[in-house]
């Protein structure tokens, strides 16, 4: 099975949240999930021992609670309990350490650092510290829902007149409805 994902290399944390289009769950078998995680690839950690049902329950927990938050984020309330429960959970879940590198082609670098421990675990406190990020950070009330009809996917958009997910779907649909609108009338 072979699983299309509708948007792909906005803020991990979106990206997370678009696995869940107006048509279903992207990521609820393992299967979705491994497939999701390759399309992430550079971008989150290996999953160590493959995925299975701990993974995929895991990634949708943080998805959920990352969902709720950003909603009352955007809304200007404060965070469900259960949300911010759920999300600190996932950040205690895998401590991490930052660890000093050097190469002679780039110099002194910091990387994050996971010790090995429960996969599922750590791929949870990866994604809830990217919501997080997004939480805090300065761009969260720009993000976005597309514009387009039974659309539901987020993105923060680069240009201020953005309007839909991809221009090519959404916006394309939209102008189209348009155009048959005009001849209509």
């Amino acid at each position: 099975m072979t699983v299309n994902f509708p948007l792909i290399g906005e803020h991990l944390a979106l990206d997370l949240l678009n696995t869940r289009p107006a048509d279903g769950d992207l990521i609820a078998e393992p299967e979705g999930l491994v497939g999701w995680l390759a399309e992430e690839v550079g971008r989150l950690g290996p999953v160590g021992g493959g995925v299975g049902e701990a993974e995929v329950l895991a990634v949708v927990a943080v998805r959920e609670a990352a969902r709720a938050a950003l909603a009352a984020v955007r809304g200007g309330g404060r965070l469900p309990v259960g949300a911010l429960r759920v999300l600190n959970s996932a950040l205690a879940g895998a401590p991490a350490h930052r660890e000093l590198t050097w190469s002679a082609g780039s110099g002194l670098a910091a990387e994050r650092r996971r010790p090995a421990a429960d996969p599922a675990a750590r791929l949870a406190a990866e994604l809830a510290e990217a919501v997080t990020d997004l939480l805090t950070g300065p761009r969260v009330g720009e993000v976005r829902e597309c514009e387009g009809a039974e659309c539901v996917l987020l993105f923060l958009p680069a240009h201020p007149r953005r309007r839909w997910c991809v221009a090519g779907a959404c916006g394309n649909r939209a102008r189209v409805a348009r155009y048959y609108a005009r001849r209509r009338a």
